[in-house]
């Protein structure tokens, strides 16, 4: 790996330029196509990433620890409740401990308003790279993994619309992170951007702005509806995802009601006929079938989630080959 990567923090892919983000992706696939043909790789052989888990996950925890396990390292899964950050230490002694011991810090705390906070506070004190699994603000390896499958299933050749929509899911106010970090990449590539949403989900002003500053700089375009079909109407990729309206009230009794409030806001193969012939549909998962979802359309010949989630493996080992 060249060293000029060694020791980055990734935190968000802001941090990055588009041609490092582009290597990343292009070591990412090429570690995918050496593991179908049985080709390992053990760059990371000894070394040992130390992943805090504020927020439980599936794809996260498990993308990274078999991504350290095939690259030669070790994964420990750390959660507060296990550490004394539930008795009170703070981020600086933490970061300052595990940089002695291991040679990546990763991250996923989500709590509105603390998780970047946290994350770059461990970021400054520590000596190792910081990896951000999820946080408030972003979701960096998601959205790395999203290009990957765009670029599997498009190419690199074709002016490309993509649509985020928000989509009406129960039982918890989700994270701005997911649609945060598509507006902000994607655009950057190039890809127009679509972002519909009902008028209380707004994301973070400042995060809209970034976006569409990155898409003049892209050559792209960045639009905001209030109708969920434009999301749809001649896009290539839609991303029909959840998340809470968080700029309109912290409260969860409301902001569950004001989710309650727009069902018809869910992806049906109604809505895909609206895009172009190929379009695929992709999301991030866990997807709430029936509510944001139809089954006929995340299990039909559009979706490609399951490659997308498994991109979640292949370019979080090349994060890891880089930084480490």
């Amino acid at each position: 790996m060249e060293q000029k990567y060694r020791g980055r923090d990734f935190i968000t892919t802001q941090d990055w330029s588009t041609a490092e983000l582009e290597e990343l992706v292009e070591l990412a696939r090429q570690l995918k196509l050496g593991r179908r043909m049985g080709v390992g790789n053990r760059v990371l052989d000894g070394k040992t990433l130390y992943m805090i888990f504020f927020d439980n996950s599936t794809r996260t925890r498990n993308s990274f620890e078999t991504g350290m396990t095939q690259l030669g390292g070790h994964a420990v899964f750390l959660s507060p409740d296990k550490m004394q950050i539930s008795h009170g230490e703070n981020a600086k002694d933490t970061a300052n401990v595990l940089s002695r011991y291991g040679e990546a810090i990763a991250i996923r705390h989500c709590a509105f308003r603390e998780g970047n906070q946290y994350l770059r506070e461990v970021a400054e004190h520590a000596t190792v790279p910081v990896l951000n699994m999820q946080c408030d603000v972003y979701h960096p390896c998601q959205i790395l993994a999203d290009y990957l499958t765009i670029r599997e299933h498009k190419g690199y050749n074709r002016k490309l619309k993509l649509g985020v929509a928000w989509t009406s899911a129960p039982n918890y106010v989700r994270p701005l992170s997911v649609p945060q970090s598509l507006i902000l990449m994607m655009p950057r590539f190039g890809i127009d951007v679509t972002l519909a949403y009902p008028e209380e989900f707004r994301l973070m002003p400042e995060i809209e702005e970034q976006a569409r500053r990155n898409a003049e700089a892209g050559g792209a375009k960045f639009e905001i509806s209030h109708k969920f079909e434009d999301a749809f109407d001649q896009a290539d990729i839609v991303i029909p995802k959840s998340w809470g309206p968080l700029m309109h009230t912290q409260d969860k009794a409301e902001g569950l009601r004001l989710i309650e409030k727009h069902p018809t806001w869910r992806c049906d193969s109604n809505h895909m006929r609206l895009g172009k012939e190929d379009l695929i549909y992709m999301h991030p998962l866990p997807a709430d079938r029936g509510r944001e979802v139809t089954d006929e359309v995340i299990d039909g010949p559009q979706s490609v989630v399951y490659d997308e989630a498994e991109n979640r493996l292949h370019v979080q080992k090349a994060l890891m080959a880089m930084v480490m």
